[in-house]
């Protein structure tokens, strides 16, 4: 490859709206909005991830490959307009991969993803290989919900179990009885297992407790995600002590203006607080991570902000090439989205998905119509 071929000559950029199926995220009477974090003028958790924006990008190169991306929800146009500018007229082949020349926020992993499959593509490999090659051919993933009503939850859940899940993953609260769901779950759907997510939302470790105690005799629980305050980790430890219910940590790349680090892992095993992790990240920075947990003896999965099809493209590559990611993953297709914007969609075979393979690199291609349909903005830098 000649250097100069691979001189990034411009970025595409799509800002597109992908509403979800309506009553897919949960019951009309519990819509509580999911998205953590401030927007604009809004309190975090003020607002349902399905209305903010997504960016997806178009990075080309002066031989005419092309890198997709995409970015997390509710992006900063002056951070990428920036970043654009310094990324311009330089060659893919001057960067090392696992520490790209951009500032630490929201918006790295849509470039590196961009920078990976146009290196990818360029070497005519699927992504997995630059992570060192795929150990496994199709990857572990879960059913979703957020809140439910008693009355919902059974049937609801037994529409996934017939589809061929084994674990849905919900959200929950102190306002939620998630005994009352696990046992009519286990009355709808024997056999289904259950992850819960209260978004460290039980807020204290007596909450946590007599939940446990109440979910412990159904016998469906799975594994439980940040039940507390993720500095608590010393009531985490308390936990695993107190259950057998696995306690998990969800170390969050993505959220770095709330602080989550890599070495929030690390920090957490050495204080015996998690029997697992929830990861997600970029490529570099998720590899990073399933290498800490391997070598700790802990399973993972790949978390997600519910996203479209080229970030999920993505986690595909990355749990497919990672010893540690053995959990079911937060990987959905369309089954929340009314689209995933792909040309040809996520090939599910539940409880799994395949590694997507229509090329090399991500190994998915755009369906422009549809980018069309959703589409609020577009720019092009160069």
């Amino acid at each position: 490859m000649q250097r100069s071929d691979k001189t990034i000559v411009s970025f595409r950029f799509d800002e597109v709206i992908v509403p979800a199926h309506p009553g897919v995220i949960n019951s009309e009477s519990l819509a509580k909005p999911l998205h953590m974090l401030p927007v604009g003028g809004k309190a975090a958790w003020s607002t349902q991830f399905d209305e903010l924006p997504k960016l997806i990008v178009r990075m080309t190169l002066a031989d005419g490959t092309v890198g997709l991306g995409e970015f997390y929800r509710d992006h900063e146009w002056p951070r990428i307009e920036a970043i654009c500018a310094n990324l311009l007229g330089t060659s893919i082949l001057d960067y090392p991969l696992q520490d790209l020349p951009l500032p630490l926020c929201r918006e790295y992993d849509g470039f590196e993803c961009a920078i990976w499959d146009a290196y990818a593509k360029s070497l005519g490999v699927p992504m997995h290989a630059l992570l060192g090659g795929a150990i496994r051919d199709r990857v572990p993933v879960s059913a979703w919900s957020s809140h439910r009503t008693q009355e919902e939850v059974g049937p609801w859940v037994r529409r996934y179990w017939e589809q061929g899940y084994k674990v849905i993953k919900f959200k929950c609260d102190l306002e939620d009885d998630v005994a009352g769901w696990c046992a009519r779950i286990k009355e709808h759907a024997p056999g289904m297992k259950v992850i819960f997510d209260p978004n460290q939302r039980w807020e204290n470790a007596g909450n946590a407790r007599r939940i446990i105690r109440e979910l412990e005799p159904i016998g469906n629980v799975l594994l439980l995600e940040d039940p507390l305050p993720r500095w608590m980790l010393l009531d985490f430890a308390e936990l695993r002590r107190f259950s057998s219910i696995p306690i998990v940590l969800h170390v969050s790349l993505p959220y770095v203006y709330q602080g989550q680090r890599p070495h929030d892992a690390i920090n957490a095993i050495a204080h015996n607080a998690v029997d697992g992790f929830n990861f997600n990240g970029g490529f570099a920075k998720f590899q990073a991570l399933d290498h800490i947990a391997s070598t700790a003896g802990l399973y993972c999965w790949h978390g997600s902000e519910v996203d479209l099809g080229i970030l999920e493209a993505m986690y595909v590559h990355q749990s497919a090439a990672a010893k540690s990611c053995i959990w079911p993953s937060d990987i959905f297709g369309r089954m929340i989205r009314t689209h995933d914007l792909l040309e040809k969609p996520l090939a599910f075979e539940p409880p799994f998905v395949r590694i997507p393979d229509d090329g090399p690199g991500l190994g998915v291609k755009l369906d422009e119509e549809a980018i069309a349909r959703f589409r609020t903005a577009q720019r092009t830098i160069s």
